[in-house]
């Protein structure tokens, strides 16, 4: 029985174990460009969760963090990710930053937990990191330290979500596209799947939080305290569903609908960054949107909006 545990000990630590990118992906990040990053910066918004709660304009640059999100598992607090030395993450290299972004791997070599979106940005390009990178370095240093998390046992465990990664962190894109693909079609892909990370709040959830990609963007009981529902985005939607790709491009620049609602909730974040991208941006969200396959909604209940 001693035998049998340690042998399950050594094989918990070494499947658990933090796994960080290689050199090649590490020199590919390049140089990176501040311009390009600010467009990054808007579509993974940053600023959404790392600003302070309701901070407006030039305020949703100053990244102090302290937004709190509380879930089944416990309140996640967004850290302050400004270029303050000590409680930022201005002492982090370009390989440091790397690491939390595609692996959820912190410069200590911990485990970051998956409310920061890493199994999305996994999918980014590493020139885009670079450049986001490259942004973020332009940004204002900002002090102050957010609260720690706030989760029970075993979810408090941090060397346990080296397992969590083995069943749910991949690079791979979640829908496969023919060689012969639309250009924009393509460019949608990579926003939605990887910056705009829309399908970790539009996918449906197992038991232990991870993504149930067979059910991909149709739709999921909203994670923040469990309430209300996040609606279908695919072509099976009831309503987003029935939109033409102008009509989903024009709401998110504008956030108006085609029957001239207005976008509504946490979305309204959401539109807001979306409506800084390009034109050509917006238009490529869409044209994928339009291209994946329908499904049933992935929420139970009744959604009271589809915004």
């Amino acid at each position: 029985m001693l035998a049998a545990g340690a042998i399950g000990a050594v094989a918990f630590w070494a499947l658990s174990a933090p796994r960080l990118l290689d050199e090649e992906i590490i020199a590919s990040l390049g140089e990176g460009s501040a311009d390009d990053g600010e467009r990054i910066f808007w579509a993974g918004g940053c600023a959404s969760c790392h600003a302070r709660p309701g901070a407006e304009g030039a305020a949703r640059l100053e990244l102090a963090g302290g937004l709190e999100l509380v879930t089944s598992f416990g309140t996640f607090t967004a850290p302050n990710i400004s270029q303050d030395a000590r409680d930022g993450i201005g002492s982090w290299s370009a390989a440091d930053f790397a690491n939390a972004m595609m692996r959820g791997v912190a410069p200590d070599g911990s485990h970051l937990y998956p409310s920061f979106p890493y199994t999305s940005y996994a999918r980014m390009r590493p020139a885009d990191i670079g450049d986001l990178y490259a942004f973020l370095k332009t940004l204002p240093a900002v002090s102050g330290e957010a609260q720690e998390h706030d989760l029970a046992f075993p979810f408090n465990i941090r060397r346990g979500l080296g397992l969590w990664k083995q069943l749910y962190l991949s690079d791979q894109p979640v829908i496969a596209l023919p060689p012969d693909a639309p250009d924009d079609v393509v460019l949608g892909r990579h926003l939605v799947e990887g910056p705009g990370h829309c399908g970790e709040c539009h996918t449906p959830r197992g038991f232990i939080g991870g993504p149930e990609n067979d059910r991909w963007l149709s739709g999921a009981v909203a994670a923040e305290k469990g309430e209300g529902v996040v609606p279908n985005i695919t072509p099976g939607g009831r309503v987003v569903g029935t939109w033409s790709e102008a009509d989903i491009a024009n709401y998110l620049e504008t956030g108006f609908t085609p029957e001239f609602d207005s976008v509504g909730g946490s979305m309204v974040d959401v539109q807001q960054n979306m409506a800084r991208l390009r034109p050509e941006d917006r238009q490529a969200i869409a044209a994928y949107l339009k291209t994946i396959s329908p499904h049933a909604d992935g929420f139970a209940g009744t959604p009271s909006s589809q915004e």
